[in-house]
């Protein structure tokens, strides 16, 4: 036990720190009161670090004051591209084989894994997400549109043209939608 380490009373719900050891006699500050402990009276709760502010870690900071220039932190900015979620609905990249389904299947299973990866989105408040859904005629497309108007806390709009051309929609989804 040493000056500065954080103390609990044995026998009472008492917690502090250590301000003064003397012998066996033990002053420890609580709630801005000294209270007096015998050692035995007392176990260490969290010791005290003296490696925070150890001589190196002093150096380096009086050098970095007296240099003039502050230490540079590199800040992580997330790019745009890195928080869109990309969903690709051609169907070939949903399922295995499209034997023995029609086209009114295929379209269902499209829409409902639209409709699944959406609600997966909103529940995870993932904010943005583009569904690939091809060129095509525009059943996929005009679906989707009908899906997305269900949900009064996004907004929808074309996906970059230079990235995707015109087969995909990016959905904006609010976090914290007015009410």
């Amino acid at each position: 036990m040493k000056k500065g380490d954080t103390v609990s009373a044995i026998d009472e719900d008492i917690t502090g720190v250590v301000k003064e050891i003397n012998g066996e006699e033990v002053w420890v500050l609580v709630d801005g009161l000294e209270l007096q402990f015998q050692k035995a009276e007392l176990v260490i709760v969290k010791p005290f670090h003296d490696k925070i502010f150890n001589s190196q870690n002093l150096e380096a900071v009086l050098k970095e004051k007296q240099s003039g220039k502050p230490k540079k932190i590199k800040s992580k900015k997330r790019s745009k591209e890195a928080t869109v979620v990309e969903i690709d609905l051609h169907i070939h990249k949903l399922t295995s084989s499209t034997k023995g389904m029609s086209n009114f299947d295929m379209l269902n299973l499209q829409i409902d894994t639209a409709k699944h990866r959406l609600e997966h989105a909103i529940a995870n408040r993932i904010p943005r997400l583009v569904f690939i859904h091809g060129v095509g005629e525009g059943v996929l497309r005009m679906e989707l549109e009908t899906l997305f108007w269900r949900y009064p806390e996004i907004t929808f709009y074309d996906a970059d043209f230079r990235k995707y051309g015109a087969g995909a929609t990016e959905v904006y989804i609010y976090q914290n939608p007015k009410e």
